[in-house]
């Protein structure tokens, strides 16, 4: 939360609130939405460090655990409430908060408001707010929807963009490796081993597919976490840090659940697969090279993903080279099997799927 700051200092203009300022019960000053609990527990978190010297009450507020707790915390008024759409209105709804008085709203991660249909929550909720706040919205990739979004919002807002318009960052160095699908995990395996690389993220497409390949690096001798939507909150809370902590060395996640993953010195983001949306890719490698420092992002591209990766090239303006293969040798693979669970192992030699690479 880059906001917090300049909120905290409306909030409290010398370091003291100005007692007149804070509303009756249930009310907040300032609401921020966020797409996710993790975005959500986080962006809360920020507040809460930036004013470890001010008197701030504030609450976070998801899906997913009890009610009660939340209903007490903002029972008494809170200076800051950060919020996930759908727990917001069914407390809303029961009259357990009232938004009539909020002066600050924040929509944190529009787009993936947007990308998880959460757009008819962020209305219902924006009915319920004062005519006259100020709004802030924060984007990744402004595409028509979010234009529109801004244009219902603001009024006459100022844009300010931290990095032009899908420019991927220089500073990341960029490699692509063309091989079949089924190759894809061994070569992972590998590169991570030689090149001795510490604190890589991998994207997956889906849910199973991270579950999958952090098993497999882990079999190989590599300490792997996979984060998704369908992990526990614990679960992924407690990945996030290993990783952060470096006792995890790689994090395997989609989409989803990498939002607000927020490590300064991430070194390495591997697309497993590439993703469907070219500003995903700029969003996912983004994560590296961050604060000046320089990242590597590394693509993994199957014969069928080859239109993907010339539309990415197209948006991004920039044809990525071809990476390093380190001495990689496929014939020496164990082909990932296709999808049949839980069978004998044949310690991969021999066995009717050598020859199949249908990873």
């Amino acid at each position: 939360g880059g906001f917090a700051l300049p909120i905290l200092e409306r909030l409290f203009p010398d370091g003291h609130p100005d007692k007149s300022q804070r509303h009756g019960p249930r009310q907040p000053r300032v609401l921020v939405l966020t797409p996710t609990r993790e975005l959500a527990a986080q962006v809360h978190d920020s507040f809460k460090v930036y004013a470890r010297d001010l008197p701030l009450v504030s609450a976070c507020i998801f899906g997913g655990v009890g009610m009660n707790p939340q209903i007490q915390a903002i029972a008494k008024g809170v200076d800051v409430l950060v919020a996930c759409p759908g727990r917001l209105l069914d407390l809303a709804g029961q009259g357990k908060v009232d938004l009539a008085h909020v002066e600050i709203l924040v929509l944190d991660e529009a787009d993936r408001m947007l990308d998880m249909g959460f757009i008819h929550d962020v209305k219902k909720v924006l009915a319920r707010l004062p005519a006259k706040r100020q709004n802030l919205l924060f984007s990744a990739t402004f595409s028509k929807d979010i234009t529109d979004l801004a244009d219902k919002l603001l009024h006459n807002p100022e844009r300010i963009e931290v990095t032009p318009p899908n420019t991927t960052v220089e500073r990341i160095e960029q490699r692509v490796y063309r091989l079949p699908a089924s190759h894809k995990r061994a070569l992972l395996a590998h590169l991570i081993t030689l090149g001795a690389w510490e604190q890589v993220l991998v994207f997956t497409r889906t849910k199973h597919g991270a579950n999958r390949l952090a098993e497999y690096l882990e079999k190989h001798g590599l300490t792997a976490a996979a984060i998704h939507g369908n992990k526990s909150q614990n679960a992924r809370t407690k990945a996030r840090a290993d990783f952060k902590a470096n006792s995890v060395r790689v994090l395997v996640a989609t989409d989803i659940a990498a939002r607000g993953l927020d490590i300064d010195q991430l070194p390495h983001v591997v697309n497993f697969e590439l993703p469907n949306v070219e500003e995903d890719y700029v969003h996912r490698i983004g994560r590296t090279g961050r604060a000046g420092r320089s990242g590597e992002a590394i693509s993994l591209v199957a014969p069928d993903e080859e239109k993907l990766l010339k539309s990415i090239e197209r948006v991004t303006k920039q044809k990525i080279p071809d990476g390093d293969l380190m001495g990689f040798d496929p014939s020496q693979v164990e082909v990932e099997k296709p999808e049949v669970r839980e069978r004998p192992q044949n310690n991969g030699r021999g066995g009717r799927n050598q020859s199949r690479g249908d990873g």
